[in-house]
């Protein structure tokens, strides 16, 4: 299938990824409509200049039924990405009842809307690595049951269990993406690792990291993981009511990557290493297989982490340049 013509109902738009997803299916055609609660100057959205080629935008919350069925029936929508979601982990563990609100209520308010339009035939729901919890034995795959035990872990485990629920029983076209960490340019977050480390650097300043270093993930960049949710929706009558990873399957410690940007922006500086052990409500180690990716979408990612690295920094050093 082509996305030409057709009406994708994207949420999340004012997140890096879900603006990233939401650019592209503008340029390749398709009606794009964004559920937006709120107008934030200086979004991805606003950056990423997408917004006056959307075919609409619904102004309300996702945790409003109403809101998101009108999406759904006044758009007629075909095809529908849900993105939205509180995604930082320590605002989840300040604040885990405004999470589960928005991750768990507004999957189930999407999944609802979805079940009773008469037009959908596809639906990708964002999941996350972070679902899994913690598991002894690495790369994570499909299979593992979903462990997690902090809140905003729970939240897209539950949203993820959800999903596959409403697949089993009332056969809605459904099927979910877990992927790893999402770094890249548009990321205005800058409590993640990867655009603090480089606001540092072009800052002058040393990077912080919080923990010890030596935590483990996996980094996926951000046209990769655009990629893999187009992929995945294209694609998706081959794992209806599945969940699948997303992953760039090269794992590397926290402070093996702040060194790396350190070597990429021929900086001097060295980080400061703030913690002694593991952070409390963080998980350790943690990573993903992407083989079923590969073998039933044939999906694979095209960046290497150094190369998503440096197109990452060239485009923090364009943007600091322009404020």
């Amino acid at each position: 299938m082509t996305w030409k013509g057709v009406n994708v109902l994207v949420t999340g738009v004012n997140g890096f990824v879900g603006s990233g997803i939401a650019k592209t299916l503008v340029e390749k055609g398709a009606g794009v409509v964004a559920l937006l609660r709120d107008d934030i100057p200086g979004s991805p959205l606003e950056y990423s200049k997408v917004r006056d080629r959307l075919k609409g935008i619904v102004n309300g919350d996702l945790t409003n039924y109403q809101v998101v069925q009108r999406a759904f029936n006044e758009y007629e929508i075909e095809a529908c990405f849900h993105l939205a979601a509180q995604a930082i982990v320590g605002v989840a563990n300040r604040s885990p009842l405004s999470t589960f609100e928005s991750n768990i209520k507004g999957t189930w308010n999407v999944l609802e809307a979805a079940r009773n339009s008469e037009v959908l035939g596809k639906l990708v729901i964002a999941s996350s690595d972070k679902a899994y919890g913690e598991h002894e034995k690495l790369p994570y795959n499909e299979d593992y049951c979903l462990n997690a035990l902090h809140p905003y872990d729970a939240s897209k485990a539950c949203a993820d269990i959800l999903a596959r629920t409403y697949y089993n029983t009332y056969n809605l076209p459904v099927c979910v993406a877990r992927c790893a960490n999402i770094y890249g340019g548009g990321d205005l977050n800058f409590s993640r690792l990867v655009p603090d480390t480089i606001r540092s650097i072009l800052q002058g300043g040393n990077p912080i990291i919080r923990s010890d270093g030596t935590p483990v993930r996996d980094y996926l960049y951000i046209k990769d993981a655009v990629s893999a949710y187009l992929t995945l929706g294209k694609k998706s009558g081959k794992v209806k009511g599945e969940a699948v990873n997303f992953g760039s399957d090269a794992p590397i410690s926290v402070l093996e990557l702040v060194t790396k940007i350190l070597e990429i922006s021929g900086s001097d500086l060295r980080p400061i290493i703030k913690g002694t052990g593991k952070i409390k409500g963080e998980i350790d180690r943690q990573y993903l297989s992407s083989e079923k990716a590969g073998k039933l979408l044939r999906w694979a990612p095209r960046y290497e982490l150094e190369d998503g690295l440096k197109e990452t920094f060239e485009w923090y050093k364009s943007y600091f340049a322009s404020l």
